[in-house]
């Protein structure tokens, strides 16, 4: 019974996984009624078996690869938001692009920017950019490669941001906390807040119902973002205390977003 218990509960923790994109150790074990310890035997399991990726506090779903950031493959929703965040960027702009699959939503957008500088921590992004027309001039993190992330982190790739200055960074993130701000399962947040230090304008690029994931980790507090670009589906009581901290909120309509080119 033990077993058939277990096989049961790791299968439900794939399904809500499927659904969600991340699930926490601590909501698990709620939701199980069982211990954390359990829940981290199962995220371990599962991780060995190829089924997900663990981060702290939690699990997400394993990465995708680069054909599934793709411009045909982006949701409407991030399409909308990439083109409303394309259109705070100026030409002759010095900017950071984070990796990530929203933040890819820039990418179509940034052909018809002139005299762009931009920097990345992402191969997928710097690929990406140099296939498009205008291609602006391109600076890599360099660092340490994160093969959970797809992209460089550590000490080095922080150093390379901190020996430049830059007008705006473009930073995703796995969930919104409108108290608190920002929040990921990635343990490897650092690079994140380097980012956000050396930009004038740091904007942060999250579907709204990334408000309803309850994660532990703040990456970006809400005094460190200037703007939150999000869809219009975003609940007008968060959005209030969003804006009540300071950030200029900016919601897409997905409706009339273009995909640009």
């Amino acid at each position: 019974m033990q077993k058939r218990n277990t096989q049961q509960r790791r299968r439900t923790i794939i399904d809500r996984l499927n659904e969600r994109g991340e699930v926490a150790v601590e909501e698990l074990a709620t939701l199980f009624s069982t211990s954390e310890v359990t829940i981290r035997k199962d995220l371990a399991e599962l991780e060995n078996n190829g089924l997900l990726l663990r981060r702290f506090g939690g699990a997400i779903s394993l990465p995708s690869d680069s054909s599934e950031l793709s411009d045909e493959n982006l949701s409407k929703r991030k399409k909308s938001i990439g083109a409303l965040a394309a259109s705070l960027i100026k030409d002759h702009n010095r900017i950071i692009v984070d990796g990530g699959s929203t933040t890819s939503a820039l990418l179509p957008h940034l052909s018809a920017k002139l005299g762009l500088v931009v920097m990345t921590n992402s191969l997928h992004i710097a690929h990406s950019l140099l296939e498009r027309e205008n291609e602006p001039q391109l600076l890599m993190s360099g660092g340490t490669w994160d093969a959970q992330s797809h992209s460089f982190q550590g000490q080095m790739a922080e150093q390379m941001l901190r020996a430049y200055n830059f007008d705006q960074a473009f930073i995703g993130a796995a969930g919104l906390d409108p108290e608190r701000g920002s929040t990921t399962f990635n343990e490897l947040i650092s690079l994140s807040r380097v980012m956000a230090e050396v930009a004038s304008q740091v904007v942060v690029m999250a579907e709204s119902e990334k408000l309803h994931r309850k994660i532990p980790n703040i990456e970006l507090p809400w005094s460190a973002i200037s703007v939150l670009v999000t869809d219009d589906g975003i609940d007008t009581n968060a959005k209030q205390q969003i804006e009540n901290q300071g950030v200029k909120v900016l919601c897409a309509n997905q409706i009339n977003s273009t995909s640009g080119d």
